[in-house]
Parts: C-alpha cells; structure tokens; sequence
C-alpha cells in the first residue's frame, strides 16, 4: 500500500481533548475519526487492527466449539420486558417507532440468544452447546471517555453457552477462561484474571480480565508469575502475600478491563422458560453461560500498554502492516529512479509472501516529518532506501522497539523480514 493513496492521514498535532493514549495516538495517526462523543468511524489503518484483533478472538471460541451467528441490534421490548431489565438497565438506548412499536438497541444479546435457543432446544442430546457473534454494541454512557475505551457504539464479542448441569457449564467455564488468555496474549497483553461481581448480567460468580499498563483504570493485586489478581476493592489478600494459585509474590498494579465471563445460571433460562428434557423423560431448567470481550476496547488497551511519547508500538500478531517502507528523494533523477523501482521490487516480493507492507512514497514530505509519522503509526519494523543506503546495496532497518538501527543487504532482507514477523 502506498501512503500517497491513503486518504486518511496523520496530523502533526493529537486532537486537543485527547484523555488517554489511544485516543490521543489512533486520532492523530488517522487510525479512527471521532464522529461525536463515543461514537468512532475506523478508518483502514484501525480497521485492520481491529479486524486482526477480532480474527484472533475468532480463532480462540472456534477453538472451543462455538459456532458463529450474527443477532440484530434492533431488539422488541417484549424481551427485555420479559427479563424485567427494560426498566432497569439505565444503559439502554430506546426507540420509539412510527409504528408505536418500542425497541432497543443491542446493549447485550441475552434477550435475543435466549428465545432463539428456545426454537431449537428440546432435549438433552441438543445440549450443550455455545455460540457467539461479534458485532456492534450500542450502550447509553452517561460519561464516553478515553477514546475508543468506553463508547456508546462498540464492537464486542459476545459468546452464549447452554448446558444440562452445573459441572458441565463449570468445565466449559474454565475451557473459555483459558481460551481468553491465550487470545489476549496472542493480541501482545499481559492480563490477570480477577474475580469480580456479575454487574447488571447475574448475582453468580464471574471474572473480568485486566490488561496490566500503567494508564489503567482498576487497581489490583497481582500474581508476579501466573494470572491470578484480585480487583483492591473487594480483596482478601493484600501486597506481599502469596498467590494462591502458584505461590507467586503479590503486588499492586493497574490494569484495564478488557472481558469478562458470567455464569447466568437459569436467570434467562427462567424468563424464557428455556428447558431440557432428560434421560429420564423430566424437564428441567437449561444452565447458560455469558462470555464478553469488547473488541474495539482491546484495540485501546493494546495501545495503552505499547506506546511511548512519540506513537503507538504494535504488537507483530495486531499491526496494521508489518513493515512501514520509507523512501526519501535525491536530487539526481538517476539515482531517484534506482530509489523508487527498489523499493518497488520489495515490496512486490514481500507482498508475494502475504507480508504487509506500507510504503511512504511520498515526494513532497521531508524525511523528518516521514520519521515521525512511522513512529506515531508503530508498524513494528522501519525499513529505509535512500542514495545512502543504495552505495551499500542496502537498507537500513529499524525496529519500533529498538533505538538503533542497522544495514541489511538487499540481497538478504526480503528473508530476513520473512524470519521477523514471524509470530
């Protein structure tokens, strides 16, 4: 991709109300518009990230044996009714149809995945099962902050679980618990997994999941070497014990909640009157699981934790491109074209290799002003042609996290590149 095409591009100041680091660095580097308060248009740097760090949550509940389905934001009031939470789930945007017909939009999908089971569940040989979507949230914040970290309008993951016993959901539970770590750390996180109250979701046990960065919103105590944490408000451990779950130290730390996982219970299950019937020819009520990631909130918090004063840092497994190509001019048209048509035929081989890549071909830009921008935007590696590195028959290299730079010979960087964004 050529960044002369782009037309979304960085801007040589964040915008002015900017609270946090993502909404300060994805704004200024042109990876989402804010259209009005917690509410963004992703533009294709972001869009690309955002699509990754979903493909990743994908890949983690197939894995599991979800399957994938996509429900409607426009939901009838007859099922939050039903649920008792039309009237109390402040969150909620409601309409008011020409047709005097009363809806909401979709801040979670409970309402909707419940009756739909019901259609299709009727013994325990249907059971268990789970399925999940992800698509767009809607929630009525009072307070929209910190960029795309809390929106009225966001993606979300959102999977369902359905079983005939406590054991079998508690199994599954655990399955998914595991399935969310490893898509965070996948996604270049490090998270604790900390117990927590069920919100507006149940009064059963849950988690949440918390990125650890310094700009986080939640205090907790941590394990130092597995991932366990405990939320400091409601502790029954303090700094300095040991982890109950490895022994590790305990320590105080921030972090950002970026999922959680409920055991529902029957909560809906009775509202629907979604039963099984057993072995024995008895029905009996269906036990259900809920499991949360907002996925347009991972995109912040992965920025939250990889950032330093002059952009974001990508992790290799969610960057928008993996190499940021950079060309500067010569005032010899001669050596300008030998320039330009090398770094043509890299791209061209990396691309062969399904490596992505953005080249700044820029002519009118300053090579400052070029370096700035690829460290703002963070592509985990910087790879420069200039008349300078052609009298080496090189190119030099740099990498986002590193703060020196190297030569690599032409003939071994499109290997050398392959072996880099290796994951």
């Amino acid at each position: 991709m050529k960044y002369s095409s782009c037309f979304a591009k960085t801007f040589k100041t964040p915008p002015s109300d900017s609270d946090s680091a993502n909404a300060k660095f994805l704004v200024q580097a042109g990876f989402v518009d804010q259209t009005m308060a917690g509410v963004y248009t992703w533009l294709p740097f972001g869009l690309a990230v955002l699509r990754k760090v979903e493909q990743i949550v994908r890949e983690e509940m197939n894995a599991l044996g979800a399957l994938e389905i996509m429900m409607p934001s426009l939901q009838p009031k007859e099922f939050w009714e039903a649920t008792n939470r039309w009237d109390t789930v402040d969150i909620l945007f409601k309409l008011h149809s020409q047709t005097d017909k009363e809806y909401a939009l979709g801040a979670s999908h409970e309402e909707i995945v419940t009756p739909l089971a019901l259609k299709f569940l009727k013994s325990y040989k249907d059971l268990p099962f789970a399925t999940y979507q992800i698509n767009t949230k809607f929630r009525d914040e009072l307070r929209a902050k910190s960029g795309v970290l809390r929106g009225r309008e966001f993606r979300m993951k959102d999977m369902y679980s359905f079983h005939t016993s406590q054991e079998d959901l508690s199994a599954f539970y655990q399955k998914t618990l595991e399935a969310y770590v490893r898509a965070y750390n996948r996604c270049g996180l490090n998270v604790k997994v900390v117990e927590a109250s069920g919100g507006i979701f149940t009064k059963n046990p849950s988690h949440e999941f918390q990125a650890l960065t310094p700009a986080g919103e939640d205090v907790i105590l941590a394990c130092g070497k597995c991932e366990f944490g405990q939320n400091s408000e409601v502790a029954t451990l303090k700094e300095g014990d040991a982890c109950p779950k490895c022994g590790g130290v305990l320590s105080t730390v921030k972090g950002i909640e970026v999922g959680n996982i409920f055991d529902l219970g029957t909560k809906y299950s009775d509202a629907f009157d979604l039963n099984f019937v057993d072995e024995n020819g008895d029905r009996k009520r269906v036990l259900m699981g809920c499991y949360g990631i907002g996925t347009s909130r991972l995109v912040g918090s992965i920025v939250e934790a990889n950032h330093d004063d002059r952009g974001m840092i990508w992790p290799k497994s969610v960057a928008p491109f993996q190499v940021h190509l950079i060309t500067l001019n010569s005032k010899d048209e001669t050596v300008r074209e030998n320039i330009m048509g090398t770094a043509d035929d890299l791209v061209r081989d990396l691309e062969a290799q399904g490596i992505e890549v953005l080249w700044d071909d820029r002519e009118d830009v300053a090579p400052g002003a070029k370096f700035a921008d690829a460290d703002l935007i963070g592509a985990p590696l910087r790879i420069l042609i200039s008349e300078k590195s052609l009298k080496e028959e090189s190119v030099e290299w740099k990498e986002r996290i590193s703060a020196e730079g190297r030569l690599v010979k032409f003939v071994d960087v499109v290997e050398e590149i392959g072996e880099f964004v290796k994951v």
